[in-house]
């Protein structure tokens, strides 16, 4: 059987932040069946700035990357950033599985509990998975979104010190405290950041609620999906809001990259 490849779409940049970038490529490959391999290929700039605009132009750049990873002949494509912008825009322009890391944590935490709480990595992110989760369906399931406050500099120092990823952690324990008190039975760290960081407690348990370990889930989701399409023939939905893009469309958006301005 000819090996499978996956495209693994991180936001942020390897050689700057290669701590994680490097942990996440041994950490994935540990988790892979066999006949399975997956590739981590990052975003320059990184997602740095915490903004609507930056998400923006990652999910730009996230889109050409999943047009490229079908060209190149890969089986799958993993947006492995929870607000997974670009993500019905990446379905509906290539014909391979697309798997976004908050849609499938957040539909797996469905199935092991009740009623899941978010905790994102900054405040700003808030209203951005209250968003999310309405777009998803899963407004009945999800019982509050709270955040910590920590940038890549402060994550990239938790990978490597044991003090900062105690009070990271510490942080994330203090903010899950209210999501408990409304009947949250699983927790999600609402990024690949917080994810990989706290993938090294397992099982990683507050008060008896699942802090959901997101990169192995989006993983196997990715196998799920892998195993379906070669079962089925079916990556999306053609007729509704994952359409196929016509191929003008995709020329159009391949060609305006190289643009700078609208025309006058």
């Amino acid at each position: 059987m000819t090996a499978l490849r996956v495209w693994y779409q991180s936001f942020v940049d390897p050689a700057e932040q290669a701590p994680y970038i490097d942990r996440l490529r041994d950490r994935l490959r540990t988790l892979a069946s066999p006949g399975i391999t997956v590739e981590v290929h990052g975003i320059s700039p990184p997602d740095r700035y915490f903004h609507p605009i930056t998400e923006f132009r990652c999910a730009q750049q996230t889109i050409h990357a999943a047009l490229e990873a079908e060209r190149a002949g890969y089986d799958a494509f993993v947006i492995g950033h929870f607000q997974e912008p670009g993500l019905t825009e990446c379905r509906g322009a290539v014909d391979i599985p697309v798997i976004g890391l908050g849609e499938a944590t957040m539909l797996f935490a469905c199935s092991i509990g009740r009623r899941i709480g978010l905790v994102t990595i900054d405040p700003v992110f808030i209203p951005w998975h209250e968003e999310q989760v309405i777009r998803h369906g899963l407004s009945q399931r999800i019982g509050g979104v709270a955040a910590i406050k920590a940038d890549l500099q402060r994550f990239m120092r938790a990978f490597t010190d044991a003090g900062e990823y105690a009070a990271v952690r510490a942080d994330f324990v203090q903010q899950v405290r209210p999501l408990l008190d409304r009947g949250c039975d699983v927790l999600i760290p609402a990024g690949g950041l917080p994810m990989l960081l706290f993938s090294q407690e397992q099982p990683f348990l507050i008060d008896g609620a699942v802090v959901l370990e997101g990169i192995a889930t989006v993983m196997k989701a990715t196998e799920m999906a892998l195993a379906l399409h070669r079962l089925t023939g079916v990556a999306a939905s053609r007729s509704g809001l994952y359409s196929r893009a016509p191929a003008g469309a995709i020329a159009d958006f391949q060609n305006g990259a190289t643009k700078r301005r609208p025309t006058v």
